[in-house]
């Protein structure tokens, strides 16, 4: 278990994080949202052992990161925000430096350098010097290093930042492959990435834990869960229409879409379809809405600064 108690951290007048506290069982992926400034970054620093925390602590599967720091940091692979190498070393040496750092040493060196570059696909690039590669690249060869030594938590911060399409497909399943026995935690600003990797997610704003859920339980927050949503002709006499419903407390016409809004009496989603048959409408498009996390999100942060 990782577990944070009353971790907080000032510079000078500025309070980053505030008293945050939180516990993360292995097999969870915690996904740690909120806007720039919200003391993300941070908190993984504290985490990891590169920033001490000015009051409170954490555990990292037993070991207290303040008094047991080298201990708690050998049970870890980080990944910093920006990806920091040493940029005049090729690829192959940086991640040697790594695992010797790591204390690996001969065959067992090379076989886990040799796994990380083929988990990360860097073969191509083993030769180049990091000051040459691409930032999605860098972003690779950050994350090789980080998994190397086969940590049980991993800590990423921002992990697909400045990867294309398919490396992001990549390293998404990288991480859901790593996932089922580690504890794995990933600062992300892109919403996606949380419905798609995550089991869990915390937002936090000026360093306070707002919301501590599961992507399915912050969606069922959205004032769109369980909405309607119609692509048709004859918008605004549509509207008129399943405005009347009694399932369905307003309607909303936008950028050429109308969506209905559940009142919680039956079934929204079956009565614009009876509607939708007995009028004849041809519709081009109907959804049934989960959710949407960027609404969510907006609101949850909104309210703390109001």
């Amino acid at each position: 278990m990782l577990k944070a108690s009353e971790l907080t951290r000032r510079f000078g007048p500025l309070l980053a994080v505030d008293r945050l506290s939180f516990e993360v069982e292995p097999g969870t992926v915690l996904g740690f949202l909120g806007p720039n400034g919200a003391g993300k970054s941070t908190t993984m620093k504290m985490l990891t052992g590169f920033l001490s925390p000015s009051s409170g602590t954490a555990r990292v599967l037993g070991h207290d990161i303040v008094r047991e720091s080298v201990a708690a940091r050998r049970v870890m692979g980080y990944l910093p925000e920006g990806a920091p190498l040493y940029g005049e070393l090729t690829v192959g040496q940086l991640l040697r430096f790594a695992a010797e750092a790591r204390g690996f040493r001969g065959d067992e060196c090379r076989q886990r350098v040799a796994r990380s570059v083929e988990r990360l696909e860097l073969g191509s690039v083993l030769g180049q010097t990091v000051e040459t590669l691409s930032k999605g690249f860098k972003r690779r060869v950050g994350l090789a290093q980080a998994i190397l030594h086969d940590p049980p938590v991993l800590v990423l911060d921002e992990p697909t930042d400045g990867l294309d399409p398919n490396q992001k497909h990549q390293v998404r399943g990288l991480i859901r492959e790593m996932s089922p026995d580690r504890i794995i935690i990933i600062s992300t600003h892109i919403l996606e990435e949380v419905d798609a990797l995550c089991s869990r997610a915390m937002i936090i704003a000026r360093g306070q834990l707002l919301a501590d859920d599961s992507p399915r339980g912050l969606l069922a927050q959205s004032r769109y869960h369980n909405a309607v949503s119609l692509e048709l002709d004859a918008l605004d006499r549509a509207a008129s229409r399943l405005g009347e419903l009694p399932e369905a407390r307003e309607v909303e016409v936008r950028r050429g879409r109308l969506t209905v809004f559940p009142s919680g009496q039956g079934n929204l989603f079956r009565a614009v379809g009876r509607v939708i048959e007995d009028e004849g409408w041809p519709v081009r498009h109907v959804q049934l809405e989960t959710g949407r996390l960027d609404e969510v999100f907006r609101t949850i942060t909104r309210e703390e600064a109001a």
